[in-house]
């Protein structure tokens, strides 16, 4: 009976909040990117990341992650000058948690300038990365007469999905039940 109650006292706002994020988190063109710095060599000295993020397009709500030995390096981001210089005295914003383990998530278009201090940017633990808005969407093709509509297309990408979704949060809470 306790165990009832507690999912009563969740309610359905809690519930429309959770089928909310996975609706959105379903939309077409509503996606974000978990660049780990360096691929496989992670957050490391003598790699080039310049040459890691040539050719890659960051975009609005992407991520940076770095992965690196927390008792040596840390993760600053810093201005222009400084990155060039690599002066970690003054920086911008300090995204070291302390676990080796840290997200930059790139909220704003502009070019991030990212160095580890403690003499490693010498070594080449830097990266500049330039953020930009989202590409338009794609152009939709000409509906042809006997084609699925929107509507059908609609049900196709966002319904049946949220349906799942829906469902896969109802059985957690008639298992905690």
């Amino acid at each position: 009976m306790e165990k009832k109650l507690r999912i009563m006292a969740l309610g359905w706002p809690t519930m429309a909040v959770v089928l909310t994020c996975a609706v959105v988190a379903m939309l077409p063109g509503v996606s974000s990117t978990r660049f780990i710095v360096g691929a496989n060599m992670g957050w490391t000295s003598n790699m080039n990341y310049t040459v890691w993020a040539r050719g890659k397009h960051f975009y609005l709500g992407d991520w940076l992650f770095f992965v690196y030995d927390r008792n040596q390096m840390n993760v600053l981001e810093v201005n222009k000058t400084d990155y060039e210089s690599c002066n970690a005295d003054h920086p911008l914003h300090n995204w070291t948690t302390g676990a080796g383990r840290d997200v930059v998530p790139l909220n704003v278009t502009k070019t991030y300038y990212i160095i580890s201090g403690k003499g490693f940017c010498y070594g080449g633990m830097k990266v500049a990365v330039t953020v930009e808005k989202l590409p338009p969407p794609p152009k939709a093709a000409p509906v042809k007469s006997g084609s699925p509509g929107l509507l059908s297309t609609f049900k196709g990408q966002i319904v049946v999905p949220a349906l799942f979704a829906i469902a896969a949060v109802w059985d957690s809470f008639l298992l905690l039940a």
